[in-house]
């Protein structure tokens, strides 16, 4: 089952580490700053939220 994700952009530094480990699921918008375009499953959501050196990353 898949968890959805959301991008805390006042916290996001638009690094790209979440983009690089999960092309799948993110993105880099216009202004610079990570957004989510997909979901990742269990798991892989955990990764991804401890993987985000700012803490950006949550589930919504």
């Amino acid at each position: 089952m898949a968890t959805k994700l959301k991008v805390n952009q006042d916290v996001c530094l638009g690094c790209g580490m979440c983009v690089g480990n999960y092309p799948e699921a993110f993105s880099i918008d216009d202004e610079g700053k990570a957004i989510v375009i997909g979901d990742l499953d269990e798991a892989s959501v955990e990764e991804a939220i401890e993987g985000c050196p700012v803490g950006a990353i949550e589930k919504d």
